[in-house]
């Protein structure tokens, strides 16, 4: 098994669910500061209004924002070669909208990149991670609004300069294609009341979302260039959410519906970015379901324009499709299927499909033919910190041993992949329930869903067994 050399292995995060700090170096609200929660069992909800006795899991998470040099330490500790990371735009932009960015932000994440730099850690950093300034949400209704892509782009630019000589590999927006879902699906971010995040419209009006869809992917493609002609040497990314899809059974018409549905949830969003161009699929789709949106003149000539430089997704499982038939469904990473009777779950009841990782590489691969990353895929579950401060998570060891043999495969089979950065390095507040009970972690955060902890950091067996296979570029499992 060799992965090539030079592969970046590493760990990735989001701001919203790691950083803390909230209002500290000026930050303005974000939308994650107005959801609320902490439980599997209590419904998250969003507030206009901060609310002085409701709980809000984003406004502490796990305090990266006073740890962030502890944690990078034992990122290096682990032999990281990369740290997957995003900027909250509010900490720059407190309202989105302001001539002048906020030197308190700008300076606190050319601290982390320093610290970062210090270790020989290669930053991977994603503008937007579903989270953008609550002003333009309130304001605009996000990138429904035309007038939120000039804003974007004014952010990023102010990034890219800034952080020309410490930053190289990009990725504009995460798991862009949740923009595909209709708005039933919102609750996987923990909203319950039709308001939206950061892409769509408060009520699930097809061209109203795909409207908004566009503008998102309009404001990639000008950050693309904007990065290119500020560092030639920059490379920028897109980053989709795969959700690997099988036929329930060999019927022809269970085919087409995972042909449908992937053209629709993985395959669309990455076609533009890749491509530059709408494909044919997607126009009929639109001309099926009278879905008009307004692309102006020029539209068309920044996205062949802005075409990403390398590839990037997320991959926890899978799902399979059924066109017709009474089948239990399972649930999953943003998209639910039905359940495969071959696969085993996780306690989230998300499908355990390692194998369905190398299809997925290749798959990628013949399509796209530009380099791939993996920047999201681990398992959440529930650790048990024993008396003596240990954590056996022997379960998180084999669930990422078991998809990096497959990645290897990949690499046999022929597949261009330059990066992995499992999810996540440290535990952190989950972004579908906002608890701290679902842990991701490497490395154990004492923190409790109520807020409770004293925030130490504590290395699961997990943290030294990937010590181990970076070390050994993987080939030691």
């Amino acid at each position: 098994m060799s992965f090539p050399k030079g592969f970046l292995w590493g760990g990735a995060t989001a701001a919203n669910q790691i950083e803390g700090g909230y209002l500290e170096g000026r930050k303005g609200d974000s939308i994650s500061d107005h959801i609320s929660g902490g439980s599997r069992s209590i419904k998250r909800r969003f507030t206009r209004v901060i609310e002085a006795d409701t709980f809000y899991p984003s406004h502490e998470a796990v305090d990266f924002y006073h740890h962030y040099k502890e944690d990078i330490r034992l990122f290096a500790e682990m032999g990281f070669k990369a740290f997957r990371m995003s900027i909250t735009w509010s900490r720059i932009f407190p309202k989105g909208i302001e001539d002048e960015p906020n030197e308190a932000g700008l300076k606190f994440y050319d601290d982390i990149f320093d610290e970062c730099l210090k270790h020989g850690i290669e930053p991977i950093v994603t503008l937007m991670h579903f989270d953008m300034p609550y002003f333009l949400l309130d304001h605009y209704q996000g990138f429904c609004s035309r007038e939120v892509v000039r804003h974007f782009v004014r952010y990023a630019e102010t990034i890219f300069k800034r952080y020309k000589n410490k930053v190289k590999y990009w990725i504009t927006f995460n798991e862009i294609n949740f923009a595909c879902l209709p708005s039933g699906n919102l609750e996987v971010l923990g909203i319950y009341d039709d308001r939206t995040t950061d892409y769509t419209d408060p009520y699930d009006d097809l061209n109203k979302r795909y409207q908004a869809l566009h503008h998102v992917l309009i404001a990639s493609a000008e950050a693309v260039n904007a990065a290119h002609k500020i560092n030639p040497d920059n490379k920028v990314g897109c980053m989709i959410a795969h959700v690997t899809l099988y036929p329930r059974t060999c019927s022809p018409k269970d085919m087409i519906k995972v042909q449908d549905l992937d053209h629709l949830f993985n395959d669309f969003c990455g076609d533009v970015q890749v491509f530059g161009t709408y494909p044919a699929y997607m126009k009929n789709y639109y001309k099926a379901h009278n879905i008009e949106i307004n692309i102006e003149e020029n539209d068309m000539d920044i996205l062949k324009e802005g075409c990403v430089d390398y590839y990037t997704f997320s991959y926890y499982m899978s799902n399979c499709v059924s066109a017709e038939g009474d089948y239990e469904t399972s649930a999953g990473n943003l998209l639910g299927g039905v359940k495969n009777p071959y696969l085993k779950n996780s306690e989230w009841g998300w499908q355990v499909d390692p194998i369905g990782l190398r299809y997925t590489l290749n798959k990628l691969n013949d399509r796209y033919g530009i380099p791939l990353m993996i920047v999201e895929n681990g398992l959440g579950a529930v650790d048990e910190l024993t008396a003596d401060r240990k954590i056996h998570d022997e379960y998180r060891i084999s669930y990422l041993k078991d998809h990096i043999k497959q990645m290897s495969k990949a690499v046999d089979d022929g597949v261009n992949l330059i990066g992995y950065t499992m999810w996540s390095p440290i535990d952190l507040i989950s972004s579908s329930t906002g608890e701290m009970k679902k842990r991701y972690g490497l490395i154990y955060i004492n923190k409790n869903d109520d807020g409770m902890g004293d925030y130490s950091r504590i290395k699961k067996d997990s943290f030294y067994w990937y010590k181990k296979c970076i070390e050994s570029n993987g080939e030691i499992l």
